[in-house]
């Protein structure tokens, strides 16, 4: 798969802009980058910019201290083990992979090539590192799993809706970093007073449904769990949550300037600037087995006002109020 020309233009536009002075190497560095989805995904392009500023911010400069190497999956996980033995028959000096899955497919087809991922659900659970302390291995990064992230989201929609009681969660079944997140939601309803519907899927057939039964079951809200499968079938989602007038929380807000109502959690856009530090350490020296896996630092809340309308839902104004951003 060939880069898009939005990657030149991102370089040319950073290579205009005043940058750290690059360190010395005695040759380009070679980075590996695997996308789950298209390269025309909006979102991913917008968290690849941060990254690639981020690393212009510490000197590093596409042609003159290093190369990229871009594939993408289309959406499809059966294409990483192709992916990443082409990448790694590059000889890239790191693979930079942006899913749990992709970088366990990454961590078994190699323990020399330093991998760094920038948003994984659960490195520990999923075995990707030995600890947060110490990833231990070839593979190190950052972690946007907080364990009180779902009993907020939950709070917030029961401070924005009092009388909801019962609510759906949609979610990857078949991502393994998604699983403790899952578990952590059920377990964190019952002191709440709320019932989680589990609404795991595999697949668009099961997403569907999944969307017939709560047509019939009509929960009081629903909680979407974000990762590149729910990503892919965006659209979808929230035209079936408008549709139905079901209020919803997301975990990022990408779903919520599409069109969703509420979501909270940490900014992905950060932690894929942040990532560039680790991609920065390593290709100066640094073993990834002794750097800690970083956990999320920045929150934000996101509300969209045009999707409460269009469901018919008031947002509280001491709700409103805590918004980082509110979309009208």
């Amino acid at each position: 798969m060939m880069r898009t020309s939005l990657f030149y233009v991102l370089a040319a536009v950073i290579a205009a802009t005043p940058f750290a002075e690059a360190q010395p190497h005695g040759k380009i560095a070679h980075v590996g980058i695997l996308l789950p989805s298209a390269p025309d995904s909006s979102t991913d392009r917008v968290n690849l910019e941060a990254f690639l500023q981020g690393l212009h911010d510490l000197g590093w400069v596409e042609g003159h201290n290093i190369a990229f190497e871009y594939r993408w999956a289309e959406n499809r996980e059966d294409q990483y083990p192709a992916l990443v033995a082409q990448l790694i028959g590059l000889k890239v000096d790191l693979l930079y992979t942006i899913s749990t899955p992709a970088a366990l497919v990454a961590k078994q087809a190699t323990k020399t090539i330093p991998i760094v991922f920038p948003n994984s659900s659960d490195p520990v659970g999923t075995g990707l590192v030995a600890s947060l302390a110490r990833s231990g291995g070839n593979a190190t990064g950052l972690s946007n799993m907080v364990s009180d992230l779902w009993p907020k989201r939950m709070e917030l929609l029961k401070e924005a809706f009092p009388k909801l009681w019962r609510l759906a969660m949609i979610w990857n079944v078949s991502n393994p970093g998604m699983k403790l997140r899952a578990k952590e939601t059920l377990a964190a309803a019952v002191p709440m007073g709320v019932t989680v519907q589990d609404r795991g899927v595999t697949d668009v057939d099961g997403l569907e449904k999944v969307f017939v039964t709560m047509t019939k079951e009509r929960p009081d809200a629903l909680l979407i769990m974000v990762d590149p499968f729910t990503r892919s079938h965006l659209k979808r989602i929230l035209d079936f949550a408008v549709e139905n007038r079901f209020p919803a929380i997301y975990e990022d807000r990408s779903f919520v300037e599409a069109g969703g109502l509420m979501s909270y959690g940490p900014s992905i856009a950060e932690l894929f600037r942040r990532s560039a530090a680790y991609v920065d350490r390593i290709l100066k020296g640094a073993k990834p087995a002794d750097l800690p896996v970083e956990q999320p630092t920045k929150f934000e809340l996101v509300i969209n006002l045009k999707t409460a309308k269009q469901i018919g839902v008031t947002i509280p104004p001491n709700v409103l109020a805590r918004a980082d951003k509110v979309i009208k």
